[in-house]
Order: C-alpha cells, then sequence, then structure tokens
C-alpha cells in the first residue's frame, strides 16, 4: 500500500503545480485587464472608450474563472486530499466549478450583445446564442443537481464528512 500513498503524493503534487498555473494565467489576464482599460480610457471618455472597458470586462471575467478554477483545484484536490467520487463530492465540485462557468460565459455574452449592437449587429445571433448556452447550462446542472439529491441521500455521512472538511479548511484560512 506504500506506493501507492507516494503515487498520491504524485497526483496532489501535479494539482498543486496546475493550480498555480492557473493562477498565473488569472495574474496575467488581470494584467490585460487592466492594460486594456487603461488604454481604452487613455482615448477618451467616449463610446470607443465604452466598449475597451467592456472587453477589459470580459477579460476580467476569464481571469476570475481562472482564479476560480485555481482555488477549487486547491481546496478540493491539494488542501482535502479527496477524490471526487461520491455523489456528494461529485456535486460540491460540479457545483463550484459550473457556478463560475455559468456567469462567466454570460457575463461574455454581454459583452458580445454590447459590442454587437454597437459595432456589427449582424452578428447579434451568435451572441444571444451564446447567452442561451449559458442558461441551458445552468438548466442542465439544475437538473444534475435534482437527480443527484437522491444519490446524496443514500450516504449522509459523506455529506457530514464534507462539511467537517469544510470548518477545517476555513479554519486553516
Amino acid at each position: 500500500m506504500e506506493p501507492m500513498k507516494h503515487l498520491l503524493r504524485v497526483f496532489y503534487l501535479i494539482h498543486a503545480v496546475v493550480a498555480l498555473l492557473f493562477l498565473c494565467a488569472a495574474l496575467l489576464l488581470m494584467a490585460t485587464a487592466v492594460h486594456t482599460g487603461w488604454a481604452a480610457l487613455g482615448e477618451g471618455l467616449d463610446r470607443a472608450a465604452a466598449l475597451g472597458v467592456i472587453e477589459a470586462m470580459g477579460i476580467l471575467t476569464a481571469a476570475v474563472v481562472s482564479l476560480q478554477i485555481a482555488q477549487t483545484i486547491t481546496e478540493e484536490e491539494v488542501m482535502r486530499e479527496a477524490h471526487v467520487g461520491g455523489p456528494t463530492r461529485l456535486r460540491r465540485f460540479l457545483s463550484r466549478f459550473l457556478v463560475v462557468v455559468v456567469i462567466a460565459i454570460a457575463i461574455e455574452a454581454l459583452v458580445g450583445v454590447f459590442k454587437a449592437m454597437h459595432d456589427s449587429p449582424q452578428n447579434l445571433p451568435y451572441a444571444a446564442s451564446v447567452l442561451l448556452a449559458a442558461a441551458a447550462l445552468l438548466a442542465g446542472w439544475g437538473v444534475f443537481i435534482k437527480l443527484n439529491r437522491a444519490a446524496e441521500e443514500l450516504e449522509p455521512e459523506a455529506m457530514e464528512k464534507a462539511k467537517i472538511e469544510d470548518e477545517k479548511i476555513e479554519n486553516a484560512a
């Protein structure tokens, strides 16, 4: 069983490196967003500046997604040293990930709608379809949670264990 422990440590290390890379990507995206917004404001307070700021918001959205993924990986795979195997863990992991993704897609779609309305109205249906995709993802997530509740009720001890782990992580922060 000892070799398996070493292998699991390697996986924890790999997850930590991946989380660090997502953090680096978030920081680079934030710097890019600041640069984009600053450059837009340097042109004056007009319509072009507004579109530049909206584009910076889209970049910031991607930074938030990257940051949230880094945090989720760190908390779920490194700090907890838990595996996403049971229904409770799976729901919690997917919920944390999907809430960020749905919000990011919705914000990006709104940025696309704003840009399409002002720059190229012929692209408005494409931006609207991204909003519909975000809504479909949200609805699918809701169905998953509803169907997953029955499986969770079969293992109430997993939910209790997850709550205890949450308290440990909150106290460690």
